[in-house]
């Protein structure tokens, strides 16, 4: 079994669950279960290369300042971040120190992060002198750098996350699923959210500074691959409350805060006048990009062990989420259950699922303006 949740946690900022805030699955286990971002994360690598070549960082010889919005536990950020400071280097040399902040929840994993940077053969420290690394614990949904500091920044996978769960539900987890009135919800959170991201990261970007940002989406016909994999986890879940290991009340204020948006809802803050918050959209995309589980299925043809790499994806992102409604009085153990029983259920749910589960992802660079 994957190591037991200690403290279950969701991304959301104000989020209305007995449990309160949370993040992803700690002790690593987020690094090591998530590699569905990682393709569309390397799709992305050259506009970030791409924008490190054309950032012109502030006056002086102060540090060129990368930031990591919604770093995690730091894996998938290690080769993006490494190809713009070699880029950077070639630029700028090694006369110019170059500084990078990860930000994330005050709760998320930092310890695994910091041994990542230290340890991953991957780590953009390595051989690198003059590159240095720090962290803020803080929403961006707030504030977390100074103003007009931020030659580059990267977010993968994690401005999806809302600063709130706006509504419950009805016979689901997940805002995909979601009709009606939480439809309605969700999407109004996730527009005013949206705003906030921008607006803060225009005021931390320096003139011509760029923001690279990567995340789940609906494409352009209105569909979303992962689709099959959240449907997966709702089934499990009811069977859940069938076996009596989660109450009808429990599963019922389990929702994810999250919102995937189409290219108009992405779009939208720029759509009048072009520009917004002094920000430009120099690129948008949303595309599929292949599940490197199923790539490796391909080779080792083992379904068991596909299902498995697929549950554990499920697990390192959203159990912690969804155990954050369970009832307050449930203990540390009573949620370690939950998370094991969840994992078993839904591996024999995806069993049935032989067919590749490809991510359907957005890319975008937006720009600040030169003064």
């Amino acid at each position: 079994m994957n190591t037991p949740i200690l403290l279950p946690a969701t991304r959301s900022e104000a989020s209305d669950q007995p449990h309160g805030i949370a993040v992803m699955e700690g002790q690593g286990a987020y690094n090591r279960n998530v590699l569905r971002p990682a393709a569309a994360a390397d799709a992305a690598v050259p506009l970030l290369k791409q924008a490190a070549r054309i950032v012109v960082p502030g006056p002086g010889n102060g540090p060129i300042q990368l930031a990591d919005y919604g770093s995690s536990q730091g894996r998938n950020s290690l080769r993006p971040l490494g190809a713009a400071i070699r880029v950077l280097r070639e630029r700028f040399g090694t006369q110019r120190s170059i500084r990078v902040t990860h930000t994330d929840l005050a709760n998320n994993d930092f310890s695994t992060l910091f041994h990542t940077l230290h340890d991953d053969p991957d780590s953009y420290l390595r051989d690198q002198p003059g590159v240095f690394a720090d962290a803020v614990g803080r929403s961006f949904y707030q504030s977390v750098l100074p103003p007009g500091q931020v030659a580059l920044g990267w977010s993968s996978y994690a401005a999806c996350w809302l600063s709130r769960t706006p509504a419950a539900i009805p016979g689901h987890f997940h805002d995909l699923r979601a009709t009606g009135p939480a439809r309605e919800a969700f999407d109004a959170q996730a527009a005013a959210d949206w705003l906030t991201f921008l607006s803060l990261r225009a005021i931390e970007l320096c003139p011509t500074g760029r923001l690279v940002i990567v995340l789940p989406a609906i494409d352009d016909a209105g569909a979303q691959s992962a689709g099959a994999i959240f449907d997966a986890g709702n089934n499990s879940l009811a069977e859940l409350v069938a076996r009596g290991i989660v109450s009808a009340d429990e599963r019922a204020r389990m929702v994810t805060p999250s919102r995937l948006r189409t290219r108009e809802q992405l779009l939208a803050p720029f759509a009048d006048t072009g520009g917004f918050a002094g920000l430009t959209v120099e690129h948008c995309d949303i595309s599929q990009f292949p599940e490197a589980a199923w790539e490796a299925y391909r080779a080792h043809r083992d379904a068991h062990l596909l299902a498995t790499q697929r549950a554990r994806f499920f697990r390192a992102v959203f159990v912690p989420i969804l155990a954050s409604a369970l009832d307050p009085s449930r203990t540390p153990a009573d949620c370690a259950a939950f998370a094991d029983a969840l994992e078993i259920v839904l591996i024999d749910h995806l069993l049935g699922e032989l067919r590749e589960i490809p991510s359907t992802s957005a890319i975008m660079v937006v720009v600040r303006q030169a003064d």
